[in-house]
């Protein structure tokens, strides 16, 4: 069997017939390491993940905008170490801060509520 027919196998596969060989799905895996939803480990995990998300896009969007962390740090009135941090996403960041810096960025920050 090719790769090709391996993925459309793997496609036409369901959901039991991959518990039967071993498969799980991420939601599985997450819960098995994180805890269920709700709980405060995963809680704690979920908010890592959002923090992670948040520094990358920063990082993107600094990077098209050609700027170091430097720049934009001294741009919004704030240290590198602290881009830094966020970009890794190692800090806490407010809201207000985190448009200041966006808009720094020419980009303008949007979000839903679920």
């Amino acid at each position: 069997m090719n790769i090709l027919q391996k993925k459309e196998r793997r496609n036409d596969m369901n959901k039991e017939e991959l518990n039967n060989i071993g498969c799980t799905s991420i939601e599985e895996m997450i819960t098995e390491d994180f805890g269920a939803i709700g709980t405060e480990e995963r809680n704690s995990f979920e908010a890592s993940c959002e923090a992670f998300i948040i520094g990358e896009k920063l990082k993107l969007e600094r990077l098209k905008a050609g700027m170091t962390q430097e720049q934009l740090a001294a741009k919004i009135g704030t240290k590198k170490s602290y881009i830094s941090r966020i970009e890794n996403g190692h800090a806490d960041v407010q809201l207000s801060t985190l448009f200041r810096i966006f808009q720094g960025l020419g980009r303008k920050v949007s979000f839903t509520i679920l």
